[in-house]
């Protein structure tokens, strides 16, 4: 993978480049934007943006992959690609735009570390970016070619259903009543959508159905608070979209979907991360699954619990599975021990789990550590995380 020479220079300068990463990444994307302002109006999201996580993000997959080449040369991290890849392939990213960011990185890597940077290190971080920027690009071209290359298409919004207050399923249909590609549970679309100022900004969605049908269904919960453009899209969506309306989708992407073999499971969702669930229960309830399923949730109260009532039938129809809800504002009667965060201390998890996870990073990460302490392997616990992945961020 990474040359004996880059894998010494970057050893050497890891330090460095990792202390200054937040500063690189800042002054990247401001030049990125200032030469190229259509990307942050119809392509980047413009609220990761503001908030700053979308750097967060950057920073950490740039540390970690170069971390990773020099402690595994012989290897590379495509858990971490793959994930990439998906996000990248449903947002239609284009191989030249790996040049254009090489071209803004590498600026605001020289006007950071100054003469630090020696025409070695230059070469040696070029190898490292072009080592990722390859293997990204090789994933996402074979992603689309799987499915076709379709790109973006119309769909018709069916039918609108208040889940909650701040919750709305949408199921869409193709606009051209055309055939559309399957997908596996756990997998998300990109929705684009133009707002007022006539910007396209993207969201993903994950599907909250199982597949085999030509309808897509997506929840979306709205952002309150926070200034524009936090929350843009989905109160775009919820004021704006009703029956009949149209939106333009991508094709699904995700790698967080279930193995196609018979090992015990848990499911474990908070908040809105519980729609790939939904979808995983429909399916495995489909197909007879019978080993031992363990459903875990977490949200503020039952009457913010999107999805409850699938989420308790799906699991039902299972010859073998445990339902735990936890609430910070239970209703009367809730288990007392299901108040609060979710503990995990009485839960039986049975021998081999496969574990799923999908919410905020805190939850995904207070869970994660529990299960591992009940013997779970850490390769056999799988997320998803909605908007920029800060899990190596704060690693």
């Amino acid at each position: 993978m990474l040359s004996e020479q880059s894998a010494a220079t970057v050893r050497a300068t890891l330090p460095v480049v990792g202390a200054a990463i937040g500063e690189i990444t800042e002054r990247f994307y401001d030049g990125l934007f200032a030469a190229h302002p259509e990307l942050l109006r119809d392509l980047f999201n413009r609220g990761n943006q503001a908030a700053g996580t979308q750097r967060q993000a950057l920073a950490g997959s740039i540390a970690a992959f170069a971390t990773y080449l020099v402690e595994h040369p012989d290897e590379r991290p495509d858990a971490m690609l793959q994930r990439i890849a998906h996000k990248h392939a449903s947002l239609g990213i284009e191989p030249e735009q790996y040049k254009v960011v090489h071209q803004h990185l590498f600026a605001a890597i020289a006007g950071v570390l100054g003469d630090a940077v020696t025409s070695g290190v230059a070469a040696a971080w070029d190898e490292v970016y072009w080592l990722m920027a390859n293997a990204l690009i090789a994933i996402e071209r074979r992603l689309a070619e799987e499915r076709g290359g379709g790109g973006w298409r119309e769909w018709e919004v069916l039918e609108r259903v208040e889940e909650t207050a701040d919750v709305a399923t949408f199921r869409l249909r193709p606009a051209d009543d055309g055939p559309v590609p399957d997908f596996r549970a756990g997998q998300y679309v990109s929705v684009q959508v133009e707002l007022p100022d006539g910007a396209r900004q993207i969201r993903q969605y994950s599907l909250s159905s199982a597949p085999g049908s030509p309808v897509r269904q997506i929840g979306v919960k709205r952002v309150h608070g926070g200034a524009t453009p936090d929350g843009e899209v989905s109160n775009h969506l919820h004021a704006r979209v009703r029956e009949g309306s149209r939106l333009w989708l991508s094709d699904p992407y995700g790698d967080l979907v279930l193995d196609a073999d018979d090992a015990p499971l848990l499911l474990a969702s908070a908040g809105i991360g519980v729609t790939p669930m939904i979808a995983m229960l429909e399916q495995l309830a489909a197909t007879g699954h019978g080993t031992p399923v363990t459903v875990v949730h977490a949200d503020r109260s039952p009457a913010e619990h999107a999805l409850r009532t699938d989420h308790e039938a799906y699991a039902g129809k299972l010859p073998d599975a445990a339902v735990h809800f936890w609430y910070e504002q239970p209703e009367s009667g809730h288990p007392a021990d299901r108040t609060g965060l979710v503990d995990l201390t009485g839960v039986t998890i049975p021998s081999g789990t496969r574990a799923y996870l999908c919410g905020p990073l805190p939850f995904m990460r207070a869970v994660r550590e529990q299960l591992i302490g009940k013997g779970v392997a850490a390769a056999d616990i799988h997320y998803e995380a909605f908007g920029p992945d800060l899990w190596l961020a704060q690693r």
